[in-house]
């Protein structure tokens, strides 16, 4: 990842021991909130290697809840995350697992309520960074950083031209991208970070496309 300012070194503002496993771990849990767009009914977390093996030491469970609650890295709140999901009825529970991952620093979120489900697996690289790597199965990069647009739809022919002449009538541009599929002809996710905050009128115009199954915004 290239870091674009002096303050992605140092790290962000945070409460807690360690910007990998506390400022990192809110992030992800915060992202997956704002990707799931409401608060869960319920979440489950799942740490692996680093992350497994000194969660507990590290306040990593309690981060990755707060962020869950949709608290920032310097909110104070977090330290209070457990009470605070039980308090708004949020069951939440937490596990490890031994399955190697590609980072030691790795986090698997789902979220649950009547309306659907999500599962992203993100990973903190160092300095309160992240990158979501999987989002209900697709591989993907998306920083969270920056706003971003998830567009799930059927595998067809001149779906990303469509959307993204969309995002140039509007004058939002793409400064990064990515496209995965599950099979050919199946579902495809494209994760779109742009410069610009991506606006209602454009999220409903992607909607309008055929063959355009569910879009997400995930604003920074």
């Amino acid at each position: 990842m290239k870091y674009r300012t002096v303050f992605d070194i140092i790290g962000p503002i945070m409460i807690g021991p360690s910007s990998s496993h506390t400022a990192g771990a809110a992030r992800i849990g915060k992202v997956a909130r704002n990707i799931f767009g409401r608060k869960p009914e319920r979440a489950e977390i799942t740490f692996y290697g680093s992350f497994a093996q000194t969660y507990k030491g590290h306040g990593t469970e309690v981060a990755t809840i707060g962020g869950i609650l949709d608290l920032d890295t310097h909110d104070e709140g977090i330290i209070r995350a457990k009470e605070l999901a039980q308090e708004q009825g949020i069951d939440i529970s937490v596990k490890t697992s031994e399955e190697e991952t590609e980072h030691p620093n790795t986090a698997k979120i789902k979220l649950f309520d009547q309306q659907g489900d999500i599962e992203i697996v993100g990973i903190s690289i160092g300095g309160g960074n992240i990158e979501i790597i999987s989002m209900n199965g697709f591989n993907l990069r998306l920083s969270g950083h920056h706003p971003a647009l998830l567009v799930l739809h059927e595998d067809r022919y001149g779906m990303i031209a469509a959307v993204s002449n969309i995002l140039s009538k509007y004058q939002v541009n793409i400064g990064h991208m990515e496209v995965a599929r599950k099979s050919k002809g199946s579902e495809a996710l494209m994760a779109i970070e742009s410069d610009q905050q991506i606006p209602d009128e454009l999220l409903e115009e992607i909607r309008q496309i055929p063959f355009i199954l569910t879009v997400t915004r995930l604003q920074a």
